[in-house]
């Protein structure tokens, strides 16, 4: 996965990452600012989930994007 183009276009892909995961705030949305790291700890802390469960969803996610 080449997490760069995400991180390099954050404002354009929150919308998309607010879609997949809809308990994410606009405040933690603003906190993550593109950090796979980051995205990773809000969806474990918003979902319960493990991390590498959280790292396979976005993983998934990512691979399902268009524009990869």
């Amino acid at each position: 996965m080449d997490w760069h183009r995400v991180e390099g276009n954050w404002k354009q892909f929150k919308g998309k990452v607010k879609e997949q995961w809809g308990k994410l705030t606009d405040d933690d949305l603003d906190q993550i600012d593109g950090r796979l790291d980051q995205l990773e700890g809000k969806i474990q802390e918003r979902y319960g989930l493990e991390r590498d469960r959280a790292r396979r969803d976005i993983d998934a996610w990512y691979n399902r994007q268009t524009w990869h």
